[in-house]
């Protein structure tokens, strides 16, 4: 026995969500051809199937591109601290692919290391995840390479099954889910099946051992020398996290504030002397690729990919994670 929701009854749903007040996000067509994670006024710009993945991720609304962390005011020889903003509001993210809810998990364990970020948590908190299983990928899409798949359930709190005829089978996997879809499912006798995803394009373990002994290896300049530096890799990434934090205001005061960054681009690494430590391309490529599939596993534990495919899709020369990981793999081979 499962249960089940029609689409009509998912979309009506939908409204329901908005109609409470909830910061309800999903995927639409921003302008013809261009689907993105955006905020819904209603169901109907709702996209539910039709493309592969929307070009952004969801990691935008936990981990938003500008946000204030803390106001100050200058008054005489004094400062006063202020809270930035209030309690995020709840959040509903429908329509999610499973290689971008499973992001999630990753990004609170480098949000709550060494410093616990409260504004993080209390977002992440907020939200709550409608992933939608894949039926479809291009080749860009790797997850099945990274230990995920196409109805992956990590990081969703209900995985929504697609069943023939429109219907969905409704996996609630949380509390938070349970509750989201209370008295809205109808039980059924069917259960969807698991489709297998895209072939496995390369073995982790061999790259991960060629990661470990690359560093002067020509593959770094003959796989990234094309690298321009755009960061589009970096910003439509499920994991990518890097920020830089500036004060902006006057006189009077202002505020301080959290701005997403890129390791790829130049100004990323360079010292207050003016030296960078990573002076070009194939080497800001080369960090990048250590980091997610070489550092931040030997620190905790998994994989800093879901194998999304993001950052080949975005790239306007045709780089992305892949090309080099397959790259890698034929090196660890060839020896």
């Amino acid at each position: 026995m499962s249960e089940t929701i029609t689409k009509d009854a998912l979309l009506k749903l939908v409204d329901e969500w908005i109609g409470q007040g909830k910061r309800t996000i999903g995927p639409t067509e921003i302008k013809p051809g261009h689907i993105r994670y955006a905020r819904l006024e209603d169901s109907a710009a709702l996209k539910l199937g039709g493309y592969i993945r929307p070009q952004n991720s969801v990691k935008e609304f936990v981990f938003p591109k500008h946000e204030k962390l803390y106001r100050y005011l200058f008054e005489g020889k004094e400062i006063s601290l202020a809270e930035a903003d209030g309690e995020p509001a709840a959040t509903v993210v429908v329509g999610s692919r499973p290689c971008d809810a499973a992001a999630f998990d990753i990004l609170d364990r480098v949000f709550n290391w060494d410093f616990v970020d409260e504004q993080f948590n209390a977002r992440r908190r907020a939200t709550t995840i409608v992933t939608i299983a894949c039926r479809e990928w291009d080749d860009y899409c790797f997850c099945t390479s990274v230990g995920l798949g196409p109805a992956a359930p990590r990081g969703s709190d209900v995985l929504l099954m697609p069943l023939d005829g429109g219907a969905y089978e409704v996996r609630a996997l949380t509390d938070a889910g349970r509750a989201l879809f209370a008295g809205h499912t109808t039980p059924a006798e069917v259960t969807a099946t698991e489709p297998a995803g895209p072939e496995r394009k390369f073995d982790m373990e061999s790259v991960g051992e060629f990661l470990r002994a690359s560093w002067d290896k020509p593959l770094w300049r003959d796989e990234a020398l094309r690298c321009l530096g755009c960061g589009a890799c970096t910003y439509e990434c499920p994991t990518c996290h890097c920020f830089d934090i500036v004060d902006e205001g006057n006189a009077r005061g202002g505020y301080r504030a959290r701005n997403w960054d890129a390791c790829q681009f130049r100004m990323f690494t360079v010292h207050a002397s003016g030296h960078n430590p990573r002076p070009d391309q194939p080497s800001r490529q080369r960090q990048r690729i250590l980091h997610k599939f070489r550092i931040y596993p030997d620190k905790f534990g998994e994989l800093l990919c879901t194998g999304c495919g993001n950052c080949g899709r975005a790239c306007p020369v045709g780089l992305g994670v892949l090309n080099v990981l397959e790259a890698a793999a034929k090196a660890a081979v060839e020896g």
